[in-house]
């Protein structure tokens, strides 16, 4: 029978097998009293296992409020990993009914006073009904026409306030100099001071004169966010002006729209996941973008972004190679379908992370998005974009920046310019 596993890092302070198997319960056929209806029978063949528990030692106290103690037992609260697995006859090869079943109650639970999903593996049964991305990192290269070297992106900047033709504008500097993704703000999608239609209008003769221009198109994500119809409606122009990509807020649209979405699509999805901070930024509840990242994959999203080397959030470097890297592993053993997406690499960039993302990512497939690094480089837009492409030369090259940039302007001036303070 095939199964779904989720493994879990939890603390509490009940005997950790006690609260395996609550977890177990309560997320399958268990309640808090047993039913008659509960004959053996179908609990053995329905129940969740616990298929492992590893003490991970002793912590102080309890991270989450609401927590409660065990009757008659001094506290003695414990960090463990535990993992689960379901019968997928539980819920079929269903994402939403997936994640009620896997991240559902279970992080509410008074015996647990920390819970955090850490990773999850699914049956083959999940690529036979989900269709996973159309582009992925192959993909986005032939759309985008680059080889080799990452794509070098930029987000349009300010977020709000630009009208159609000043995004137009923006957008015909930035292809002039040479760049190879552009993506709208997520706080840009459909505001009264810039339409997406009129967006859309505006800035794709730019991008196609570009291509003509150059004989490769920049790739530019528009935010369609909205409600399914919009969304198809978007994409539907976005179609017509002969655009090669759509941006969703992964969050914001939900599972089901995003899935619609892609069985609609005819052009690359990027996936931005703002609002991740409330599943991932806490240690002590939600998930890891390890988990995360797997839902959204299936459901059909090309790229997305995992933060970048030495970024303005509170993610560390470890965990955004990790995020990255995760990426670009396979989901399913299935040749052409492993599910692969380009990782984006974005928050606070300059030219001066290319060679440390090289050497610890061990990878060429992301897209490397700098907004200041590009925009705000002393010698303007062109050489911002150069900056980062040399940078990335020298790093393939094993050549140290400090040197490459002796005989290379733009990437001298980037690193002087964005040198920390």
């Amino acid at each position: 029978m095939s199964r779904v596993r989720a493994t879990y890092r939890i603390e509490t302070a009940f005997p950790l097998e006690v609260v395996a198997a609550a977890m177990a319960g309560e997320q399958s056929t268990g309640t808090f009293l047993k039913l008659a209806s509960e004959d053996d029978p179908l609990v053995l063949r329905q129940a969740a296992t616990v298929e492992g528990v590893s003490d991970l030692g002793p912590v102080a106290g309890a991270s989450l409020p609401g927590a409660k103690l065990p009757k008659g037992r001094p506290a003695d609260w414990r960090q463990a990993i535990v993992e689960l697995s379901w019968p997928l006859d539980n819920f079929g090869p269903s994402l939403p009914n997936l994640i009620s079943t896997v991240a559902g109650n279970l992080f509410e639970l008074n015996q647990l006073s920390a819970i955090r999903m850490i990773d999850l593996d699914l049956p083959k049964a999940f690529l036979d009904r989900y269709p996973g991305p159309a582009f992925g990192p192959n993909g986005t290269r032939r759309l985008a026409g680059v080889e080799k070297f990452p794509l070098i992106g930029t987000i349009i900047k300010p977020s709000v306030g630009l009208t159609p033709a000043a995004t137009a504008d923006l957008v015909k500097t930035l292809v002039g100099g040479g760049i190879n993704f552009i993506k709208d703000d997520e706080l840009q999608a459909d505001g009264p001071l810039c339409p997406f239609e009129d967006r859309v209008k505006a800035v794709m003769p730019v991008v196609n004169a570009a291509a003509d221009a150059q004989g490769q198109k920049p790739m530019v994500a528009f935010n369609l966010t909205g409600e399914i119809d919009e969304m198809r409606r978007r994409h539907d122009l976005v179609v017509a002006e002969h655009g090669t990509c759509v941006m969703i807020s992964m969050n914001s649209i939900g599972l089901p729209a995003l899935k619609v979405l892609r069985d609609h699509a005819q052009v690359a999805i990027h996936g931005h996941r703002n609002g991740w901070g409330l599943l991932g930024r806490s240690p002590a509840i939600g998930m890891s973008f390890i988990a995360y990242q797997k839902f959204w994959r299936l459901a059909g999203i090309d790229h997305t972004h995992v933060n970048g080397l030495r970024n303005k959030f509170c993610e560390d470097d470890a965990s955004v190679i990790a995020s990255a890297r995760e990426c670009l592993t396979p989901m399913f053993n299935v040749p052409g379908r492993g599910c692969e997406i380009m990782p984006v690499f974005s928050s606070g960039q300059t030219s001066a992370q290319a060679p440390d993302t090289y050497r610890a990512l061990g990878s060429l497939d992301l897209i490397h998005a700098a907004g200041g690094g590009i925009m705000g480089h002393p010698n303007g837009v062109a050489a911002g974009v150069r900056s980062l492409r040399e940078a990335w030369e020298a790093a393939v090259a094993g050549v140290p920046l400090e040197d490459y940039a002796r005989s290379h302007p733009a990437l001298k001036a980037s690193l002087e310019g964005f040198a920390p303070a």
